[in-house]
C-alpha cells in the first residue's frame, strides 16, 4: 500500500495558517491515517464528504490537507509526490472499485 501527496499547492488562508496547501491519501483510509498521525496531523483535519458521493456511494475523495511544511515530511516519510491530476485517477479508481463491488 502506498501514501501519496499531490502538488496542488494552492496559496491559501486556514484559520490561523497561510500557505500553499496540498492533498495526503493513501490506498486506504486505515494506512492514511496511520501515517498521518506519524507525521502529527490531528484526526479531526481529516477530510471526507458530508454526504454520499454520487447519491449511493460512501466518499472517495477522503484526504487531508497539508502546508509545503508537512508535504515536505510526508516525502521524507516515503509518500509518493504526485500530480494533481494523478489524485484525480486515485479518487476515480476508487469510485470504480466501489462500483465494481456492487455489481455495476
Amino acid at each position: 500500500m502506498t501514501v501519496y501527496v499531490d502538488n496542488f499547492r494552492a496559496p491559501a488562508r486556514v484559520g490561523s495558517v497561510s500557505g500553499r496547501w496540498s492533498h495526503l491519501t493513501a490506498d486506504t483510509v486505515e494506512e492514511l491515517n496511520e501515517f498521518a498521525a506519524r507525521l502529527g496531523l490531528r484526526t479531526e483535519w481529516f477530510q471526507t464528504c458530508k454526504r454520499k458521493c454520487h447519491s449511493t456511494l460512501p466518499c472517495v475523495h477522503w484526504h487531508y490537507d497539508v502546508t509545503d511544511k508537512y508535504r515536505s515530511a510526508a516525502i521524507e516519510a516515503g509518500a509518493k509526490p504526485i500530480d494533481i491530476r494523478e489524485m484525480g485517477a486515485l479518487t476515480s479508481a476508487r469510485r470504480k472499485a466501489l462500483l465494481a463491488g456492487e455489481g455495476r
